[in-house]
């Protein structure tokens, strides 16, 4: 965004401005969401609209609507159904790791290392601009993003549990939280592009 100063008679500086659009822009991501199939487009594309900040260009609902639009096509829902399948298997792995088997302690460790690295994985790639067209290229990337970018992994880890823990603490903010969810995604993935190669934090 740009850095202009506060007009005469404005409220609120462009910060504070940007601060109130991501908030709308987690209302319209969240009820986006809501059929889950349509999950990641919903999340890539409401990344794109924040990085689109940079250019200046408005983060609106309705500038959202019509770009999701446009994104609904069979390979977002395939990501989307993707995404779905593995978060059951995920819950149905952990219920049976529950049930008393043997060795349930250490698979559901297990498990619930492999489900982090997919859900790391899978939120980056909502945040790579190649995600707008080609899922298969924003994984790829993402899971290379992952492994050199640590810290920005274990970035991703603590803004999705801050945002599980808003959502769990007061369910409305539920409908909020996908918005600061998204910026900080976007601003972890612009955080690596901008970093020296193979330098981590």
């Amino acid at each position: 965004m740009s850095a202009r100063t506060r007009e005469t008679g404005e409220m609120f500086g462009p910060r504070m401005t940007l601060f109130a659009d991501v908030l709308a822009l987690g209302v319209v991501t969240a009820l986006a969401c809501l059929p889950l199939i349509t999950a990641p487009a919903a999340l890539s594309t409401a990344c794109a609209l924040v990085r689109d900040t940079r250019d200046d260009k408005p983060v609106t609902a309705r500038r959202y609507v019509a770009l999701l639009r446009e994104r609904l096509r069979p390979g977002d829902l395939v990501a989307g159904a993707v995404a779905l399948a593995g978060a059951l298997l995920f819950a149905a792995d952990l219920a049976l790791a529950g049930a008393g088997l043997p060795g349930a302690r250490v698979f559901a460790v297990t498990a619930a290392v492999i489900g982090a690295c997919a859900v790391i994985v899978g939120l980056r790639a909502c945040a790579r601009p190649e995600s707008i067209g080609d899922w298969r290229a924003a994984a790829r990337a993402a899971a290379g993003d992952s492994a050199r970018d640590v810290g920005g992994s274990a970035l991703v880890l603590l803004a999705l549990a801050a945002s599980v823990l808003c959502a769990w603490m007061m369910l409305p903010l539920a409908f909020l939280v996908p918005g600061p969810l998204v910026m900080a995604l976007t601003a972890i993935d612009v955080r690596h592009v901008r970093m020296p190669h193979g330098e981590t934090a």
